[in-house]
């Protein structure tokens, strides 16, 4: 394993996913990897697949040129040629809740939204 390049990619991820304000979970979850693995990618510990870096570059809008290093980091806004800067899309806590949520039965997701519903009226 090239230990420079795992780095380098690593570290423009982590850049990457702190403009977007999202948490390793939330990439992780994203990219279809366990967040263990996503975090050694993140550390330099291992090199992604190609599929995984083609994911990696969608899902943290960067090209990937920026993730090997081949290009400046953060020359657009983290944005794809033509596109407007990437905005924040829900807040850290509410991707926690939704990752929580999915897995339920329709029956408790129900419910779940009967106790938030009460709790918004309060």
């Amino acid at each position: 394993m090239d230990k420079k390049l795992a780095t380098t990619i690593g570290a423009a991820a982590r850049v990457a996913r702190t403009r977007l304000e999202l948490t390793q979970a939330d990439v992780a979850e994203r990219i279809d990897v366990a967040t263990e693995v996503y975090g050694r990618l993140e550390r330099g510990g291992m090199l992604p697949s190609v599929q995984t870096l083609l994911k990696l570059c969608h899902e943290l809008h960067v090209s990937a040129d920026e993730l090997l290093g081949l290009s400046a980091n953060g020359a657009n806004g983290g944005s794809r040629p033509g596109e407007p800067p990437t905005a924040p899309q829900e807040r850290p806590e509410v991707r926690r809740l939704l990752r929580t949520v999915r897995p339920l039965e329709p029956a408790k997701v129900k419910l779940l939204g009967l106790v938030a519903n009460a709790l918004n009226r309060r």
